[in-house]
C-alpha cells in the first residue's frame, strides 16, 4: 500500500494550474453513453475518472485518454447492468442510472454499499426517475429498473437540491417525451457544465431566472466536444495549503466566480487575495485569524467539500472557529486524525468548534475519506516533524498529481510504498 511522507513547516510559494473538476467530469462521462464519439477535454487523471471509464467500457463504449482529454466511442452494446464490483469502485456511480435507462429502457445496478432501501440520498434519485415513468424493484441488493413504453416528461420538485439527483433527471429527461421541469434543483457550477455538454450534444435544456431547470425531450443526442470546468474544490484545498503554511501561491486556470463563497473565508483569516477572472493569489502570514462561523450550504453557499481542508487551516488560527455542517451528517471524520496531530476540536452533532493551537506535531495518520484526507495532508504541511499519511487512495480519487503539485511549490512530500497489501 502507498502512503505519503510529509515533512511540515515549509513555506509554500509558487504557482499551480488547477485541473478539471471531478464532480463535473463524472456526470459528463456518464451522459456520453447517450451520444458516443465525444471528446471530453480537461478531464482530470483521477481514480474516480478511471472507474467511470471502466463502467463505460463495460457498457460497450470505448474510452481512450489523449493527454488531458478522453475520447469516448459510441456504445456497441445493449448491456444495461453494472455489476457490484464496478459500482463499488466509485461512490457516485449512481449517476450512470439515468443514462442507462434513457439508452436501454431498463437498468440493473447494485445499490451503493449494498444497503437496504430506506431514507437516504439515493431515494431522491429513485423517486424522481419514477416520475419519469421508471418502474423500480429491489432484488437482493440490486435495483431492477424498467420503462413501460417511453420515458415521459414530468414536473419534479426536489425536497432537497441534490446534485446527483438533479444530474440523473437531466440526463434521463433529455430523451423523454415532452417537457421536464425540475424545481429546487441543485445550482452548482457542475450542473451548468453538464447542461452545456448535453446542449452541445443536441439536448434542449434551459434554466429560468428562478433557478428552475426545463428539459425539452429530443429524439437523439449527437457527438460533441466539451471542456470540463476547473475544480473549485481542488482550488480551495490548495488555498488552505497556502494559508496554513504562511505561503504565497498563485492558482491559475480557476473560475473565481465559482469560489465566491470560499474566498471571503481566507480574507477573514487575514490572508491577502489578488483575484482575477481566472486566477487567484493568496498571501498568508501568521497568526491566522479565527473564523466566526462557516456554514456549509447548497451552492451558492459555502461548499461542504471545502469544509474539511479549511478546518485544517483553522487549527492554527489565533482563537476559536466555528463550523456548522448542513449537508452531510458524517463530514467530520477527519477530526480524530487532526486530534492526533495536536489539534483542539470539539464536535457536537453538526457543529465543530476549532480552538486554535500554537503548533501541530507530526503523527501517523490515516485518510478517512477524500476531502478529509486532503485536510489531514493540509495539517501535515504545517506540523512539526514528518507525518505518515496512510490510505492515500482516497486522495487519488479527487486530486490529480497531488504530491507533485505540492512539491512544485515547496512542500516536502513523497509517495512511498510501505510494502503492505
Amino acid at each position: 500500500m502507498e502512503k505519503f511522507l510529509i515533512k511540515g513547516e515549509n513555506r509554500l510559494e509558487g504557482e499551480l494550474s488547477i485541473h478539471g473538476a471531478k464532480n463535473s467530469a463524472l456526470p459528463i462521462l456518464a451522459a456520453s453513453l447517450l451520444s458516443g464519439e465525444c471528446v471530453i477535454h480537461n478531464c482530470p487523471r483521477l481514480t474516480d475518472v478511471d472507474a467511470a471509464c471502466n463502467i463505460l467500457n463495460y457498457l460497450g463504449s470505448t474510452t481512450k485518454r489523449e493527454e488531458t482529454s478522453i475520447v469516448v466511442g459510441a456504445s456497441n452494446s445493449d448491456n444495461y447492468c453494472i455489476p457490484d464490483d464496478l459500482m463499488r469502485m466509485m461512490r457516485s456511480s449512481i449517476v450512470f442510472l439515468g443514462a442507462i435507462i434513457a439508452k436501454c429502457g431498463r437498468a440493473r445496478i447494485s445499490m451503493p454499499g449494498g444497503c437496504e432501501l430506506g431514507p437516504r440520498p439515493i431515494d431522491l434519485h429513485l423517486s424522481a426517475l419514477e416520475k419519469l415513468g421508471v418502474v423500480i424493484e429491489e432484488d437482493h441488493g440490486y435495483l431492477n429498473c424498467s420503462v413501460p413504453g417511453k420515458l415521459r416528461g414530468a414536473h419534479i420538485s426536489l425536497p432537497f437540491p441534490s446534485v446527483g439527483a438533479t444530474e440523473n433527471i437531466m440526463i434521463a429527461a433529455c430523451l423523454a417525451s415532452g417537457e421536464t421541469v425540475i424545481t429546487n434543483p441543485a445550482r452548482e457550477p457542475e450542473i451548468s457544465d453538464l447542461a452545456a455538454f448535453l446542449n452541445a450534444c443536441g439536448a434542449k435544456i434551459c434554466v429560468t431566472s428562478e433557478g428552475n431547470i426545463h428539459i425539452f425531450g429530443v429524439e437523439k443526442l449527437y457527438p460533441a466536444e466539451h471542456k470540463v470546468i476547473s475544480d473549485r474544490i481542488a482550488a480551495a484545498t490548495y488555498l488552505s495549503c497556502g494559508a496554513i503554511t504562511g505561503g504565497d501561491i498563485l492558482l491559475k486556470d480557476v473560475c473565481c466566480e465559482h469560489l465566491a463563497a470560499v474566498l471571503p473565508t481566507f480574507e477573514e483569516m487575514g490572508c491577502t487575495l489578488s483575484i482575477e477572472k481566472d486566477s487567484v493569489r493568496i498571501k498568508s502570514k501568521f497568526p491566522l485569524n479565527p473564523l466566526k462561523c462557516v456554514r456549509t450550504m447548497p451552492y451558492p453557499g459555502f461548499p461542504t467539500d471545502a469544509q474539511s481542508p479549511l478546518m485544517a487551516a483553522a487549527c492554527l488560527a489565533q482563537g476559536s472557529s466555528v463550523f456548522v455542517e448542513n449537508i452531510f451528517e458524517s463530514r467530520y471524520k477527519q477530526v480524530p486524525e487532526l486530534l492526533r496531530m495536536g489539534a483542539d476540536i470539539k464536535v457536537e452533532g453538526r457543529v465543530a468548534v476549532v480552538h486554535g493551537v500554537q503548533e501541530l506535531h507530526s503523527a501517523c495518520v490515516r485518510c478517512t475519506d477524500l476531502r478529509g484526507g486532503a485536510a489531514i495532508a493540509v495539517a501535515a504541511l504545517a506540523a512539526q516533524g514528518e507525518s505518515e499519511l496512510l490510505a492515500i487512495e482516497h486522495i487519488d480519487r479527487g486530486y490529480e498529481n497531488f504530491e507533485n503539485n505540492l512539491q512544485s511549490i515547496g512542500a516536502c512530500i513523497v509517495r512511498v510504498n510501505d510494502g503492505k497489501e
